[in-house]
């Protein structure tokens, strides 16, 4: 479980995959779809969505000549179960969490 955790909050340090995660709350996108709104090349887009695939956050397929991403709506739940170790968060306590987070992935 530790390398599914570390690799799930791994992929969630990040600002771009946070953001493709949202996105893809919505509905599946096409690779294309999820790169538009970013400022990146393609290819770097491809970089992170590789990183959540990894991850297990996401899967992606090909349909037809186009690669399609998914949410994998189970993904966070071993991080989930895991954070509820710690019990309900206040907003307050939410900045000592996520020190506490960056000093765990950093380490």
């Amino acid at each position: 479980m530790k390398t599914t955790l570390d690799s799930t909050f791994a992929a969630l340090g990040d600002a771009t995959r946070r953001s493709i995660l949202a996105m893809l709350l919505e509905d599946d996108m096409a690779v294309t779809d999820v790169a538009e709104p970013f400022e990146m090349s393609l290819a770097a887009i491809s970089k992170h969505l590789i990183i959540l695939t990894r991850a297990g956050l996401i899967s992606q397929e090909k349909r037809g000549r186009v690669k399609w991403c998914k949410l994998e709506p189970d993904a966070l739940r071993d991080a989930s179960i895991w954070m509820q170790g710690f019990g309900q968060f206040e907003a307050i306590h939410l900045d000592a969490f996520e020190r506490f987070l960056d000093q765990e992935l950093s380490g």
